[in-house]
């Protein structure tokens, strides 16, 4: 058994490896583990470091979209898990050309690689944001997509690009759209990691607009555990929504980490809301409970309290992705 990991060495990515390779995951118990990464700002080779001497794992650094690269290492291989991606929001506003680069022709290239080699299963991985914001209720995976920014219009149109390889060569790809993940080793510039360290060195956390932006979090081991299952089991050409079941708005969000960190109001800077800031995300996650037996399994407050611990223990995994990183709204 042979799995190719795009993105392997990024915040999820590397949860995935990491936890393949100690066993987590049955059906990858004697599989090769094959990390494609790039290596840009936010993948880290210190990210595998628990996993570095497997004798199981293979590490390429090269690009998603250099199709020979992706050619070669597709070859024999039974499972992909796609996980290579431009994700920051804010940067996409900035400029959306590498997103459209990475998450768009990077995919096609993955996706066109896979058919040429016969590949038995695709796990594409995406986000909730491919469909916009919801007032009320939940998204079913049937749900139009409409997405808002650069970012979620790029993973929108991979996922788009997914279905019709399925649809048109009969490519197993399932997609999988996930809530927001927190957890270890995920890069200081999204919100969670971002709140710790600013309050560690005494610095305010800049909280967007009036701070009632409502997203579901969901623990990055219940992400990748939720993906095995996917990889195991979910029908060729679906779509599976994974969610972690705790809606908090970012206020509420900010008095939780300011609490940990022994913090108090005054620590935050409100700031200029971003551009077409999705109001609210919140995914129905009944289809891959009643088919796959999926449930979240990390209760949120239990998961946060960790993720604060694990930025505590480990600031020289941080501090230098902070100094050398120029972080929007850092």
């Amino acid at each position: 058994m042979r799995v190719l990991v795009t993105g392997g060495a990024g915040f999820i990515g590397s949860n995935y490896v990491r936890r393949a390779l100690s066993g987590a995951y049955p059906t990858l118990a004697d599989a090769e583990v094959v990390v494609l990464d790039k290596l840009t700002y936010a993948g880290n080779l210190a990210n595998l470091a628990p996993v570095a001497d497997s004798p199981r794992l293979r590490f390429v650094r090269g690009d998603i979209c250099d199709a020979a690269v992706v050619r070669e290492l597709t070859a024999g291989v039974n499972l992909v898990v796609h996980f290579a991606a431009e994700s920051h929001v804010d940067r996409s506003i900035l400029g959306a050309a590498d997103f459209v680069l990475t998450n768009v022709v990077g995919t096609h290239t993955l996706l066109q690689a896979a058919v040429d080699a016969g590949v038995r299963k695709f796990v594409h991985v995406s986000t909730d944001e491919v469909y916009g914001s919801i007032e009320h209720g939940s998204w079913p995976e049937t749900h139009v997509l409409e997405p808002n920014s650069p970012y979620s219009a790029s993973k929108a149109s991979s996922d788009l690009l997914a279905r019709s390889f399925y649809r048109t060569h009969g490519l197993p790809v399932c997609v999988t759209r996930c809530s927001n993940n927190y957890g270890p080793y995920q890069f200081p510039e999204k919100v969670i990691p971002l709140f710790v360290t600013n309050l560690m060195d005494g610095l305010k956390v800049p909280l967007y607009g009036d701070g009632l932006n409502v997203r579901d979090w969901l623990h990055v081991d219940d992400h990748c555990r939720a993906i095995q299952l996917v990889a195991d089991l979910g029908r060729p050409g679906e779509i599976y929504n994974i969610g972690g079941g705790t809606e908090l708005t970012n206020r509420e969000l900010t008095n939780r980490l300011l609490a940990a960190l022994g913090a108090d109001e005054s620590m935050v800077q409100p700031v200029i809301d971003r551009k077409a800031h999705d109001r609210r995300y919140s995914v129905d996650i009944t289809k891959i409970s009643e088919e796959l037996g999926y449930r979240p399994e990390v209760p949120f407050d239990e998961g946060l309290a960790n993720t604060v611990a694990w930025y505590r223990e480990n600031r020289s995994w941080w501090e230098p992705l902070k100094e050398s990183a120029a972080l929007p709204g850092s």
